[in-house]
C-alpha cells in the first residue's frame, strides 16, 4: 500500500469536518468515512461495523458492496479479524490472509476466495471502550506503511467522535439507544437500495449514490427518503420513477 500524499489528507480532513457542521447526518456520514479510507489507502476495500445494544457487531457502511458479503459473514460466524479487533479494544493486522486459515478457518477461506490476501482492522474506542470496528481488505498481501495505519485509525476515531456530536453522551444506554438508531436507519436504506436497483436495472452502489445525490439536492435525511421509498414510493416519484421506455 502506498502512502498518503499530504494534499490528499488535508482535503479528506477538510470534507469530514465539514460533514459534522449544520444538519449531520450519521449514515451518510459512516458512508463517506469508508469511501474516504478506501480512496487513501488505494488498493484497499472498506468495512464499517458497529455494535448494537447486544454488544453484536452490526455492518453499518462499505465502500463496496464486494465487502458486506465478508462483513456480514463475520457477524453469523462470530469469527473474524473484526471481531478480534472488537472484542480485545486492540488493531488486527495479517499482511497474508493464508497465514490465517487456522486462526479464522471460516472467514480466511471466504475472504481468499473473494480475492483479498490482506486484511487490517482499527478499533473504534469510547473511553477504553470498543463500540465497532473499521476493516480494510486488500487484494494484495502486505503490511500496511504505518503512515497509512495512524491515518486510518484517525478515521476511526473520528467516526467514533461523530457518533457523539449531536449530544454528549455520558451514560452508557444513551450510547446504546444513539447505535441502535443509527442500525435502524441502516436497515431501511439497505431496503431502500435494493428498491431502487431493480426499478432502475442498477447495482446496490449505484442505488445507494442516487439516493445521496436525492438527499443532498433536497436538503433531506437519508433515512427519511429511504423511509419514503419502502413506504410511499409514488411521493418520490424524481427518485422512484422507472427510466422512460
Amino acid at each position: 500500500m502506498t502512502s498518503i500524499a499530504a494534499d490528499q489528507l488535508a482535503r479528506v480532513l477538510v470534507e469530514v469536518a465539514d460533514t459534522l457542521i449544520d444538519e449531520f447526518d450519521l449514515i451518510d456520514f459512516l458512508q463517506r468515512v469508508t469511501t474516504h479510507a478506501s480512496d487513501l489507502v488505494g488498493a484497499g476495500i472498506c468495512g464499517l461495523m458497529l455494535a448494537d445494544h447486544r454488544r453484536r457487531l452490526q455492518l453499518m457502511a462499505s465502500s463496496d458492496e464486494r465487502v458486506e458479503m465478508l462483513e456480514l459473514f463475520q457477524v453469523q460466524t462470530q469469527e473474524g479479524p473484526c471481531q478480534d479487533c472488537f472484542h480485545t479494544g486492540r488493531p488486527v493486522a495479517v499482511a497474508n490472509l493464508r497465514d490465517a486459515e487456522d486462526r479464522w478457518p471460516h472467514f480466511a477461506p471466504l475472504a481468499l476466495e473473494a480475492g483479498f490476501n490482506a486484511i487490517h482492522a482499527f478499533p473504534m474506542r469510547l473511553r477504553g471502550q470498543a463500540i465497532g470496528a473499521l476493516n480494510m481488505f486488500a487484494v494484495d498481501a502486505g503490511p500496511m506503511q504505518e503512515s497509512d495505519v495512524r491515518v486510518v485509525q484517525a478515521l476511526a476515531d473520528i467516526a467514533t467522535i461523530a457518533l457523539l456530536q449531536e449530544r454528549a453522551v455520558t451514560r452508557a444506554e444513551v450510547l446504546s439507544e444513539q447505535l441502535q438508531s443509527a442500525l435502524n436507519s441502516r436497515i431501511v436504506i439497505e431496503q431502500a437500495k435494493g428498491y431502487l436497483a431493480q426499478v432502475h436495472g442498477e447495482s446496490p452502489d449505484e442505488a445507494f449514490a442516487r439516493m445521496r445525490t436525492y438527499c443532498r439536492r433536497h436538503g433531506l435525511r437519508l433515512g427519511q427518503v429511504a423511509s419514503g421509498v419502502t413506504t410511499e414510493p409514488d411521493t418520490l416519484p424524481e427518485l422512484t420513477r422507472p427510466p422512460a421506455g
